[in-house]
């Protein structure tokens, strides 16, 4: 056998400057490579290797040292991943085809190349894992760069708002107060209603923002206050939006339900689920459903408003809540995300679930708990 090796290995020595041009003239290689100078130092390496497996056995750290020298040049050249098994490959067929035409009987050749299909198999499987694996952990480097720069914009974005709103608000304040003053000096006014109406509707979307960039809020104090009543003015605010969208509203409240909480809060919780349910159903034929049920059961109050517009997508579902979220063309997505922050403020939490049938917004709160006067 050794004699075999030998003489082989001399065929092949004979022939290294063919096989490499052959080699090279059918490969795949970029003219972009960053190492495309190392092409035929990297195959006379990999030749080196071939002479050494058939004198013996590779051990796994021979094979190992030059897949991953040449993987890790492979990811950094950005070169397809499958140009380089293809190249690896052919190098296989062409050292394979040269020691056919060696001279040596096949009984003598079919452990020789048995040795050869030995190196190749595992170098391959070793620089593809490399390879791989190089590339898994760049793109992770990159989603996280993107990511931190996503969070970065979102800040300054959140700053700008904040700044716009304050600045907004002022005049909106005034512009409401003359409103006032025009319907006392003349109430026949036309119009006036309107307009009031969408003043307060521009004024809740500035409290939307203004919720979102602040830490905490302290504009008012907690009260205890009966959930029906609070429901029954948010539904007369709410009124001519009902009628634009031809919307039925229904309701099903325990009028006994008391809640301690910052009433102001959860009216704005409370509106901006139906001001969405109002928009979802305007979407689809008539008869357009609201429908609001709360009840009490175990220490919780449970307070559930849906309505049978489309349903909803399974995806956009687990990220309603999400900041900057939104399916409308217009939307902040904003408005879901600060019910949620303002429901855990609280003490409690919300959940969407939505079918064929409805699209329902469910919101426990925490009992009051009894207080020692």
């Amino acid at each position: 056998m050794k004699s075999s090796v030998k003489k082989l290995i001399e065929f092949l020595e004979q022939n290294l400057s063919h096989f490499l041009q052959h080699w090279k003239n059918h490969m795949y290689i970029a003219n972009h490579d960053k190492y495309i100078g190392c092409v035929e130092h990297n195959g006379l390496a990999v030749f080196q290797l071939v002479k050494t497996a058939m004198g013996r056995r590779l051990c796994i750290d021979e094979i190992q040292q030059l897949a991953y020298k040449i993987a890790k040049e492979r990811a950094e050249a950005n070169i397809n991943i499958g140009d380089f098994v293809y190249n690896t490959n052919l190098g296989r067929s062409l050292v394979i085809k040269y020691s056919l035409q060696s001279g040596l009987p096949i009984e003598e050749l079919q452990p020789l190349i048995d040795d050869i299909n030995y190196l190749f198999d595992h170098f391959s499987f070793y620089a593809v894992t490399k390879y791989t694996e190089l590339k898994e952990a760049e793109l992770q480097e990159k989603n996280l760069l993107i990511t931190q720069s996503h969070k970065d914009r979102l800040t300054l974005l959140g700053q700008m708002s904040s700044s716009f709103v304050h600045e907004f608000r002022n005049p909106l304040t005034s512009i409401m107060g003359f409103i006032q003053l025009l319907k006392f000096e003349h109430p026949d006014l036309k119009y006036l209603d309107i307009i009031e109406h969408e003043l307060e509707q521009l004024k809740f979307r500035i409290s939307q923002f203004l919720h979102a960039s602040r830490k905490d809020i302290l504009e008012s104090e907690k009260e205890t206050f009966f959930l029906y009543e609070l429901f029954e003015e948010i539904i007369e605010f709410l009124y001519p939006s009902f009628v634009d969208g031809d919307a039925e509203v229904s309701t099903a409240i325990d009028k006994n339900i008391r809640v301690f909480a910052y009433k102001d809060q959860l009216r704005q919780v409370f509106i901006n689920i139906l001001l969405n349910s109002i928009e979802a159903v305007k979407e689809k034929p008539k008869p357009r459903r609201i429908h609001i049920c709360a009840s009490v059961s175990g220490n919780f109050t449970h307070i559930h408003i849906s309505n049978n517009g489309p349903a909803i997508p399974p995806e956009i579902v687990k990220t309603i809540f999400e900041p900057f979220f939104t399916t409308k063309k217009l939307g902040t997505g904003i408005g879901l995300y600060v019910c949620k922050k303002i429901i855990e403020k609280h003490g409690g939490h919300i959940t969407c679930t939505s079918n064929e049938q409805a699209t329902s917004f469910s919101i426990s709160l925490p009992l009051e708990k009894k207080r020692i006067v």
